[in-house]
């Protein structure tokens, strides 16, 4: 099977998110054990920092998909359609996750800092309002959690078959046939 290869753009901006989205779910899982406190706060505060900086990075990836369409895929039959149908719902992961996470900050008294620079809230302190964005941000995390692990598994059952899918989306040469 032999494919053809994303922009280099597009691999920055996938690897990128990649870090960002396992930092992000690592610190999420993490923060809300710890006591409150200044390293709680500060955790909070990484993680919406992180959070506000993947729903930028999506929106760039969005407009380069826009630009620059996916090379297409060797994949056929079911395989196609679930790798599609995956890649779909990680992309209102991508999406949705952030700006749930960005609504229930806005529905706080807290102010919302970017790495510590007060960014506009488009609410105002209503635990109501809070409390449901909250959940849905969590829904859309747990979903978007278990869209990556099949995301990774489709990943490494290609890497295993050295069958050149993977090599589409790495940097350099690695794994190509």
């Amino acid at each position: 099977m032999s494919a053809q290869r994303y922009t280099l753009p597009a691999i920055l901006l996938h690897w990128g998110q990649a870090v960002v989205i396992v930092w992000l779910l690592w610190l999420g899982w993490t923060m809300v054990d710890l006591p409150k406190g200044a390293e709680r706060s500060a955790a909070y505060g990484l993680h919406k920092s992180l959070g506000l900086l993947a729903m930028g990075l999506i929106v760039v990836r969005l407009l380069w998909r826009a630009r620059h369409p996916a090379p297409p895929s060797p994949a056929v039959g079911n395989e196609a359609r679930l790798a599609t149908a995956v890649h779909h719902l990680l992309y209102v992961f991508l999406v949705f996750a952030p700006v749930a996470g960005y609504l229930a900050s806005s529905f706080t008294q807290y102010p919302l800092k970017f790495f510590g620079v007060e960014v506009p809230k488009l609410g105002w302190p209503d635990e109501g309002m809070n409390a449901t964005f909250k959940l849905l941000h969590v829904v859309f995390v747990w979903s978007g959690a278990a869209l990556i692990a099949l995301h990774i598994a489709g990943a490494l059952k290609h890497a295993l078959l050295r069958d050149g899918m993977i090599a589409r989306m790495l940097p350099g040469r690695l794994f190509k046939k």
